[in-house]
């Protein structure tokens, strides 16, 4: 863009399709907003995008940038193939938007996972109860994204079906409730099965294998458990958006030792396990609630069974964890709120 828009930018929408029949791209949204210095500072806008498709689609930005800003697109792989981009929409900041609450990426998709095959490692699951990023070849989530309030907690019991996820595509394999038997390693929830006691079928979908890595016994019944109680207690004078993941290879069950994979090769046993918790009052347009004084819980914990039970000793950044895990976390809080909040470590209460 080689000019300014004046009234700066709430939203803004591209339309993006492979251009005739060139190879699947990646592209990226940079803005500059205009400064006194007229420094030539960019900063990227939402998630990477993946264009698949020679039929054009929306691709949708949070950028809440007040002020003159200009805009440029990045291509970020696909070699020399090209790109088709059109009707690229910007909806000026201070506009009436609507509200999006309670959807399980209402604070952004971390990395811009997509419901296309193409993309077996980055594969998003978007479910009732959660929203995934599932990595075929890992055989677990990159991540499991999901909001917590009063009415996703009930009376109904653990339904402990573990079991395959049949939504995959056709040809994956699917992890199964036995690939763990033997491991030294926990079939451990991402969303936990308290989290979701509200109806039988809300809990039983806690149970599919898409949503579990191999964990160690006492990171995932002890420490893990400690913090999901303690993020239950702030229920219901709040809600709480949650996102969980690990990443790196190789942890240490109850058999001793280091493992890297399970089921003959087919599931990768995580190094690291990561959760953050966005802590806010029951209301309304929740992203545009949080300041940089919302509470944010940030922790990464080593995957062995040799860890500390208090969750607080592992306490950490949202800027820590997007730079060991390559994720935008919270992609879609105005970037000044982003800068504040993703740098902080948290000290408050842990019980």
């Amino acid at each position: 863009m080689q000019f300014f828009l004046p009234n700066g930018a709430a939203t803004i929408t591209v339309q993006h399709a492979l251009y005739g029949t060139d190879a699947s791209s990646s592209w990226e949204l940079w803005a500059q907003p205009q400064t006194a210095c007229n420094c030539d500072k960019w900063t990227k806008v939402g998630s990477t995008v993946f264009t698949t498709s020679s039929t054009l689609q929306a691709a949708a930005f949070t950028a809440n940038i007040p002020g003159a800003v200009k805009f440029e697109i990045r291509k970020t792989s696909g070699g020399a193939a090209r790109l088709n981009i059109d009707d690229f929409a910007v909806t000026p900041f201070g506009a009436t938007l609507p509200s999006v609450d309670n959807s399980h990426l209402a604070l952004g998709n971390p990395s811009g996972a997509t419901a296309d095959p193409s993309y077996p490692n980055n594969y998003l699951l978007d479910k009732p109860q959660y929203a995934v990023s599932y990595s075929r070849d890992r055989g677990t989530p990159n991540w499991v994204s999901w909001h917590l309030d009063a009415s996703d907690r009930g009376s109904v019991g653990r339904q402990d079906n573990f079991r395959n996820d049949t939504s995959l595509p056709d040809g994956w394999y699917q992890v199964q409730s036995s690939s763990y038997t033997g491991s030294g390693f926990d079939r451990g929830h991402n969303c936990p099965s308290a989290d979701r006691t509200s109806t039988r079928e809300n809990n039983s979908a806690t149970f599919l294998m898409t949503n579990m890595i191999p964990q160690a016994p006492n990171n995932n019944q002890k420490t893990w458990a400690n913090l999901e109680n303690y993020g239950r207690t702030l229920l219901p004078d709040n809600e709480v958006y949650i996102i969980m993941g690990s990443y790196g290879v190789g942890g240490s069950g109850s058999n001793g030792g280091t493992t890297t994979t399970i089921d003959q090769g087919r599931v990768t046993v995580p190094n690291r396990v990561w959760k953050v918790l966005v802590i806010l009052p029951v209301g309304d347009n929740d992203a545009a609630r949080i300041t940089a004084g919302t509470r944010i819980i940030a922790i990464d914990t080593p995957n062995i069974n040799s860890l500390s039970e208090q969750w607080g000793d592992y306490r950490t950044s949202v800027d820590a964890i997007e730079a060991a895990t390559g994720l935008d976390l919270l992609s879609a809080l105005p970037l000044e709120v982003q800068a504040v909040v993703e740098a902080k470590v948290d000290n408050g209460p842990t019980n």
